[in-house]
């Protein structure tokens, strides 16, 4: 059954690394109930994770998921602990601090650019992460971290890539960065700007001439043979 996940996660991985350019280390994202799920289960997160993912990690939060198991009190203050200990990942929430998934949530907008993995066990959360493409979502299930399947919305966006329907911001800024490395922005506009000046004339027309001497030259030499002709006759 191991071997079957570990299948599964290293399929999951070359999807989102193909098509959305993760790369290592992977930064994972992680909320309070997944923490707390961690724990419950007796899962070592940042000995075990980047195993499952095949390559390091850095584990990560905000302060917003802090302050959130702060209010949550003694229930939930092994969860804090954990959380403490992982990298603080600045969000836009430093004076009014929000609930942990909306944190989340506005830390994976516009694309998800900096290419967070989210970790939850908040089902409202997770849905509605699945309705964004190119954010991988992993879970606890069975005393065991799961990597989810791509979603729909993931799956979709890729195939419009293919059918060069879309062009993602990434492709597109990867594009201008190879233009500009080349050079090839420069020459463009110098392109635009040349004017199509006018030629001299076709060397070709000349050809029309040199027919015309050639058909004189044969009625010249026609009219030589029909004298030698007469003078035979004489």
């Amino acid at each position: 059954m191991k071997l079957k996940r570990q299948k599964h996660a290293k399929k999951n991985m070359g999807f989102y690394k193909h098509n959305f350019q993760f790369r290592e280390p992977f930064q994972v994202l992680l909320d309070g109930t997944f923490c707390q799920a961690a724990l419950r289960n007796k899962i070592q997160i940042r000995e075990q994770l980047p195993g499952y993912l095949g390559g390091p990690t850095q584990l990560c939060t905000t302060r917003c998921v802090i302050k959130e198991l702060e209010s949550l009190g003694k229930a939930l203050y092994g969860a804090k602990l954990i959380a403490q200990r992982f990298q603080i990942r600045s969000c836009s929430h430093h004076k009014d601090p929000v609930s942990g998934s909306v944190c989340l949530l506005s830390m994976i907008e516009e694309g998800n650019p900096h290419h967070f993995f989210i970790a939850t066990q908040d089902q409202d959360l997770a849905n509605k992460v699945k309705k964004k493409a190119g954010v991988p979502l992993l879970f606890i299930i069975q005393n065991t971290m799961v990597l989810d399947k791509p979603s729909p919305k993931s799956l979709s966006f890729v195939q419009k890539l293919q059918m060069n329907e879309l062009v993602s911001e990434h492709q597109k800024q990867s594009i201008v960065e190879l233009k500009e490395k080349e050079g090839l922005t420069k020459q463009e506009g110098e392109k635009r700007r040349k004017r199509k000046r006018a030629g001299g004339p076709n060397p070709l027309s000349c050809l029309k001439k040199k027919k015309k001497r050639t058909q004189e030259g044969q009625e010249a030499s026609a009219e030589k043979k029909k004298r030698r002709k007469r003078k035979r006759n004489r």
